[in-house]
Order: structure tokens, then C-alpha cells, then sequence
């Protein structure tokens, strides 16, 4: 048996799969944990030529694309387009920066063997190429995540060296879409890539179960929620000090201001009794 091979991307957040199943003409109502996987006559429309049966693509409601067997440029160039007619926010020049390659191999040996870029099967079973496209799916998006939480740590850094100088003023609306974006990022996270969600078939079949548990395993993807998990909750404790200083700086300026007036008020009330300014009664 040929080689299997396989490429996955992060292109999004999130990927609205009962849009496309409808205009695939596909009769299923899709769950977040459920792939849309695309095959045969329907990926034949969209590249207008004939496919194996090995041949196919899974799309994952967490916004990442398994190709597999099909990874010439203009195959994937070609379904992205296909996937941004019905979410056009994707940006297409970008799609590649979350990717990794993997593949499939069928040989007689005794045992599985599990690497960087490829397994090694004594046979080739049914649940294979979807727990391997799951798994990198969700490994690519994992990896978008980590990039975004990045860039949410480097604006904060910016916050922090303001503070380090002296400028302790954090406006409200800064702070909340600071928060916003940690919120949202965690929610992506949790939520749409179900790092610790199992997928369907490893309810039913204890060897795709297996199968499944040594990739994530392999890949360290709890470990790697793990991390971000632990890395979120740091950042909502800085932003906690932030709003915790910026409260502080508020209410002193408000008391500095009741200050100044009850002093301006009795400076008035001394300048009325000595005759300076003219008595208010």
C-alpha cells in the first residue's frame, strides 16, 4: 500500500461546517466535534477532475484543514478558496504560517512506531487517517494559539514598561480589550479545539481509542494546554494588578479633588469673614 500523506493548517478561529455541508449537499447536522470530511464527488466539483478514495479533505470547526493525499499547491490553494467563500475574514497569503506535514506508512512489523513526521502501521485500518488528521488539526491550531497568546504577553509588556516608568494611568477601555482578547483566546482554546474532547470513533472502536491516546500523547497537546492554560491565568492575574493599580490611581484623584475643594471652600469662608469678598448672606 502506497504511503498516506498529510498536511494540516490553522487558517482561522473558527469555520462555520453546516454552511459548507449544505451547499456540499452533505445531509448532517455537524457538532464541534464532528469533522466535515470532504470526498469523492463532492471534492471532484471543486477540482474538477477524478479522486481516489484516499483522497479527501477534513475541516474542523476550530478553523483547521487536513488535506489528505492531496497536497500539491494548487489542490490546497484551490479548497481554501472554496472554504473562504463562506468565510471570508481567512486571509489566504496567510494560511501557510500554521502547518505541519505528516504521513502514513503500511508495513509488515510487529509493532506501531510513532515519529516526528510519519507512523509506521503493521496494517492499515478504516480509523487511521482521521485520528492522525485530528490530531494534527488540533496540534496546527494549538499552535495558532500560542501565537496569539504571544502577542496578547507582548501588549502587556508595553503596559508593564509604561508602569516601570512611572505612567500608571491604564485606561478602562485598554483594560477591557486587554481582557477581551485573553477571554477570547481561552475560549478558542477550551472551547473550539476540545484539546481534552475525544472524537467520536474512539467511543467504538478501543483501537482508534488507542491509537488516539498515543498521538496526543506523542504530540503533547495536553501538555501543551497545559502551558497555555497556566500561561491565561498569569495574564489575568497581571491584568488583575493593572485594574487593581488604575482603581487605586482613580479613587486618589478623587479624593485629591474633594481635598482641593473643601480647601478652596474654607479659603472662601475665611476671605468672606475678614472682609475680603462680599458675605453670600
Amino acid at each position: 500500500m502506497k504511503d498516506i500523506t498529510f498536511k494540516a493548517l490553522a487558517i482561522t478561529n473558527e469555520i462555520d461546517l453546516n454552511k459548507i455541508a449544505i451547499h456540499c449537499g452533505i445531509p448532517k447536522r455537524y457538532t464541534w466535534e464532528q469533522p466535515l470530511i470532504l470526498r469523492h464527488k463532492v471534492l471532484e466539483k471543486i477540482y474538477q477532475k477524478e479522486l481516489d478514495d484516499l483522497q479527501q479533505v477534513l475541516v474542523f470547526s476550530f478553523g483547521s484543514v487536513v488535506f489528505v493525499n492531496l497536497t500539491h499547491q494548487n489542490e490546497i490553494i484551490a479548497l481554501l478558496k472554496f472554504i473562504q467563500s463562506f468565510e471570508p475574514e481567512i486571509a489566504l497569503e496567510r494560511a501557510d504560517k500554521f502547518t505541519d506535514d505528516y504521513s502514513l506508512h503500511i508495513e509488515e512489523t510487529e509493532s506501531m512506531t510513532l515519529t516526528d513526521e510519519y507512523v509506521v502501521a503493521p496494517e492499515y485500518e478504516f480509523f487511521l487517517p482521521e485520528m492522525i488528521a485530528t490530531v494534527l488539526a488540533k496540534s496546527v491550531a494549538l499552535e495558532r494559539s500560542e501565537d496569539q497568546l504571544g502577542k496578547i504577553q507582548d501588549n502587556l509588556e508595553i503596559m508593564i514598561d509604561r508602569l516601570e516608568k512611572g505612567k500608571l494611568r491604564v485606561g478602562n477601555k485598554e483594560l477591557a480589550r486587554t481582557t477581551a482578547k485573553i477571554v477570547r483566546h481561552e475560549f478558542n482554546t477550551l472551547a473550539y479545539i476540545m484539546i481534552l474532547d475525544k472524537p467520536e470513533l474512539t467511543w467504538t472502536h478501543s483501537s482508534a481509542s488507542q491509537f488516539y491516546d498515543e498521538m496526543i500523547v506523542f504530540f503533547e497537546l495536553n501538555d501543551r494546554y497545559t502551558i497555555l492554560k497556566s500561561k491565561t491565568d498569569i495574564l489575568y492575574h497581571i491584568l488583575e494588578g493593572f485594574s487593581t493599580i488604575s482603581h487605586s490611581i482613580r479613587g486618589l484623584f478623587v479624593e485629591w479633588i474633594v481635598v482641593i475643594l473643601i480647601v478652596i471652600e474654607v479659603v472662601l469662608t475665611v476671605l468672606q469673614i475678614i472682609g475680603w469678598l462680599p458675605s453670600s448672606h
